[in-house]
């Protein structure tokens, strides 16, 4: 998420030299660091899908514990990256879909290349937000179905996972809207052939926008991420007043001893 964070940054460092000094960045650093953006992005969606797939498993197949395994998520990631970076390179790369914009002085999906956008779309947003929606779909048929059979504990566990659920997946929703006025301006060039020079910069800071707090919106989907920070808070708090006090201890003791 950080380095999402900083990859946007650096665009929009970029956009503001090339504005002021009219400097070009067209290079092939350039091309990849638009390629790896795209990846980046990915997996951040799947990383939503990652955490939907645990609770999937914690309640519909509870008992099988090699899909509970901690070295199975820990690998995981990898595994995934390993996959969309296939994907992405295998995909777009014939479609020559990161190129350099002299207008924006940064490199990424061209708005114009109506094939290699819409590809990307696919691959990063729309499959993982498919996949969430189906487990989501599936929990809560599968909750629907069991009727009285769980035990209250049982419940209230799928109860909470299910929310948890349901919040990722507005989470998600709400990074796709952010999107749509790139898909209106892209849209209306599709239509009448003429593209907006703002497009790109338009498009782009929603996601901007939309990092700066997604981190906080994790925090508030997810409790036991709230949890760890608040513990983290307490640990710190606490710390402070024990060396206050045993800085106030001390220099009582040395004004008693003069």
């Amino acid at each position: 998420m950080l380095i999402n964070a900083a990859m946007l940054i650096s665009m929009n460092v970029r956009s503001m030299l090339g504005d002021l000094y009219n400097q070009s960045f067209d290079s092939s650093w350039c091309i990849f660091s638009g390629y790896l953006a795209l990846v980046l992005v990915g997996m951040l969606y799947l990383n939503f899908l990652n955490q939907a797939f645990y609770r999937l498993i914690r309640i519909a197949y509870s008992q099988n514990r090699r899909l509970q395994s901690v070295k199975l998520y820990i690998m995981l990631p990898f595994i995934e990256l390993t996959i969309i970076t296939s994907i992405v390179l295998c995909v777009l790369l014939p479609l020559n879909g990161v190129t350099y914009l002299p207008h924006d002085y940064f490199c990424c999906p061209t708005f114009t290349n109506i094939r290699g956008v819409l590809s990307g779309a696919v691959i990063v947003y729309l499959c993982p937000l498919c996949c969430i929606s189906f487990i989501y779909i599936y929990i809560t048929r599968f909750i629907r179905q069991q009727g009285n059979v769980p035990t209250l504990i049982i419940k209230q566990r799928q109860s909470r996972d299910l929310l948890i659920i349901r919040r990722i997946l507005i989470i998600v929703n709400l990074l796709l809207i952010l999107g749509m006025p790139g898909m209106v301006l892209i849209i209306m060039f599709a239509i009448t052939g003429e593209e907006n020079p703002l497009l790109a910069r338009i498009s782009y800071f929603p996601v901007s926008v939309s990092q700066m707090g997604l981190s906080v919106a994790l925090l508030i989907s997810i409790p036991q991420l709230k949890n760890i920070v608040l513990d983290l808070r307490k640990s710190t708090t606490v710390t402070v007043i024990n060396r206050t006090v045993q800085g106030t201890i001390q220099m009582n003791t040395i004004t008693g001893t003069q």
